[in-house]
């Protein structure tokens, strides 16, 4: 799996994306879990969930642009493919293992390797974190990428409590369809293919 992100990104030609490469083996992105505990919730589940959202996203492009001709200028593969690949990028580095204790079938505490998460080095958000990651490693975003992954968890972002971002949001979710595209491929991956 790891050679066929590592490829996909590649493929893109983008300016920045060997930094970013080098920085997701050095930080451990690949053998990152996807959640504490829900989908994915186990060693390299973060790579896993990445190349799902890719595969459904690029296939969901397919559909949209036999549907609606138009969109495909404004979906471009590799654009979708960054998007995709890339959203999750705030995931790096902030899982540890640890060991946490479940009951049995017998009523009866047993131990289990499980994850903590510590958000304490850099706790800007997640969209947002992992924009200033990719711009940081020196990576050449477009203006619809950067919106789609600062807002590809939607509803979920705790951010939804300001006013300014419930504006943001709207603004965003009418006028890049690259947004729609991820955040439903993110949802679809996550709740259909990995849904535990």
């Amino acid at each position: 799996m790891k050679d066929e992100f590592i490829s996909l990104l590649k493929s893109t030609g983008r300016t920045g994306i060997d930094a970013v490469i080098d920085y997701l083996c050095k930080a451990g992105f690949f053998e990152a879990p996807a959640s504490v505990q829900r989908h994915l919730s186990h060693d390299g589940g973060l790579l896993e969930h990445s190349l799902n959202v890719c595969r459904v996203a690029l296939k969901l492009r397919e559909a949209m642009i036999s549907l609606k001709p138009d969109v495909e200028s404004r979906l471009p593969e590799n654009s979708v493919i960054i998007a995709s690949l890339l959203h999750d990028v705030c995931k790096t580095n902030i899982y540890r293992k640890n060991t946490k204790y479940r009951k049995n079938e017998h009523g009866r505490w047993e131990p289990y390797e499980g994850y903590d998460v510590d958000y304490s080095r850099f706790p800007v958000g997640h969209g947002e974190k992992s924009v200033i990651m990719l711009l940081r490693l020196g990576m050449e975003l477009t203006n619809d990428e950067v919106v789609a992954i600062r807002w590809h968890m939607s509803a979920w972002n705790l951010a939804f409590q300001s006013y300014e971002d419930k504006c943001n949001i709207s603004a965003a979710v009418e006028g890049y369809p690259l947004l729609a595209l991820i955040q439903a491929a993110d949802g679809l991956a996550a709740n259909m293919i990995e849904n535990n």
